[in-house]
């Protein structure tokens, strides 16, 4: 994946998704703590540097703290400075759903877990090579297994 992809992807549509982990809001406000529902559901950020998961390098996947989903291995995550975790690129193209987002006076591209529309982060072209993008994700809404799964 690369910038001229997602803004393809943002115009055209989103892959399918491996899975479809989609639930009632009621679901997610009884499953999920307030803390991860504000940030995964009501599409709230968490303050910079706030996170467990900034500084963990730990081998293993990080999976949507909502479904569950694999979104990213530990092997693309990198020390962006940012206050966030940050990565160059999901665990595979169907794992991550880009939004346009026009909030706050700026465009951004938002980025949801594609099996259940959890709110993750933004992505901006301003990362390391070879993908030259940054996956800035709030680090509650996800969650990190130590075991790693082939894409």
């Amino acid at each position: 994946m690369n910038w001229s992809n997602i803004l393809h992807v943002i115009k055209e549509g989103n892959p399918e998704p491996k899975h479809d982990r989609h639930q009632s809001d009621d679901f997610w406000k009884e499953k999920l703590s307030s803390d991860v529902y504000r940030i995964t559901r009501l599409h709230g950020t968490e303050a910079p540097f706030s996170g467990e998961l900034c500084e963990v390098f730990e081998e293993g996947n990080y999976q949507c703290s909502c479904c569950e989903e694999p979104l990213f291995d530990s092997s693309i995550k990198f020390s962006s400075s940012s206050g966030w975790p940050s990565f160059t690129d999901p665990i595979h193209e169907q794992a991550i759903k880009y939004i346009r987002d026009d909030s706050h006076g700026m465009i951004r591209v938002e980025v949801r877990c594609n099996s259940c529309d959890a709110h993750l982060g933004h992505v901006f072209p301003d990362g390391p090579k070879p993908s030259g993008l940054r996956y800035c994700i709030n680090s509650l809404s996800l969650q990190l297994s130590k075991e790693k799964e082939n894409n």
